[in-house]
């Protein structure tokens, strides 16, 4: 079974269902038991859901409806940093790949979701792009080993880990405040299920800018690949179900280009991720 899973929103009403063409078919009426995406993770309810989308004409069409982060109350966001041989090179410390990952806190009101504006705030005009994979935790757990770590996967997604370059460097040792702009970054467009590890091993993840390619690489180039973020996060905090890994940005973000080139509004970023779909913002800037 294949199939896409988002959350959205009509007139303020907040709403999950089934991604079709020409629009959604609305399931969270059907199932109140489960108010959000994150709850049907917590049942391993995706399936479920799937199954009763099909033959449904769609509720929303396209236009009728907005995008939110697929979901909207994760109890952790962890972001894993300088992830690719070239990232770790752009850093020009003359240290090789680091033995252990480098991990950061984002929290959820930072993000927005799929053909949204990112908000460029009033405290710096040096927002800048990072596309990523997402992973969603389906079975929680400690100490998870690598060779099980798939296991625990219910889906994928795309992120643009939106960041304030110069507000990362506002202490010595510190990237919180660059990295939790409310709105600074997204997720989605929406939760493809994970069904074999050849969704993720090997994909290719791309960002452009205005139609100009800026990054582009290939998961399997990962200095810590998923299994071992899985592993290796689980060892200090317990996983639950919903828990979100986004899993490093490849070379080419606006801040290492000579000169750099950070977003603004009017820009249109896009998010592309083999096998699950194209994330698209524009930028505004804070009201």
């Amino acid at each position: 079974m294949t199939g896409k899973l988002a959350s959205y929103s009509v007139d303020g009403t907040r709403y999950y269902g089934a991604v079709e063409d020409g629009g959604m078919v609305a399931l969270s009426p059907d199932f109140p038991q489960w108010p959000d995406l994150r709850a049907a993770i917590e049942a391993d309810g995706l399936d479920r859901l799937l199954e009763a989308a099909q033959g449904r004409s769609v509720t929303h069409k396209t236009g009728t409806f907005a995008f939110e982060i697929p979901l909207p109350n994760p109890e952790k966001i962890i972001c894993v940093g300088v992830n690719f041989p070239d990232r770790n090179a752009e850093y020009k410390d003359g240290k090789d790949q680091p033995e252990n990952m480098s991990l950061f806190i984002r929290f959820p009101r930072s993000f927005t979701g799929h053909d949204r504006p990112l908000i460029r705030p009033k405290a710096s005009d040096k927002l800048d792009y990072e596309g990523e994979i997402a992973i969603v935790i389906g079975k929680g757990g400690r100490h998870i080993p690598q060779a099980k770590a798939y296991d625990h996967i219910a889906a994928i997604s795309l992120c643009n880990e939106g960041t304030l370059r110069d507000w990362v460097r506002h202490a010595k040792f510190n990237v919180t405040q660059g990295k939790n702009f409310d709105r600074s970054g997204a997720l989605g467009p929406w939760l493809v299920p994970f069904r074999d590890r050849a969704q993720l091993e090997d994909v290719r993840i791309t960002t452009r800018v205005n139609g100009a390619v800026r990054q582009d690489d290939r998961t399997g180039r990962m200095i810590f690949p998923i299994p071992r973020q899985i592993a290796y996060i689980s060892t200090f905090t317990t996983l639950v179900p919903g828990d979100i890994i986004i899993t490093g940005t490849p070379t080419g973000a606006g801040a290492r280009l000579d000169p750099p080139q950070f977003l603004k509004p009017g820009d249109v970023i896009e998010v592309e991720g083999e096998g699950i779909g194209i994330l698209r913002n524009t930028v505004e800037d804070e009201e």
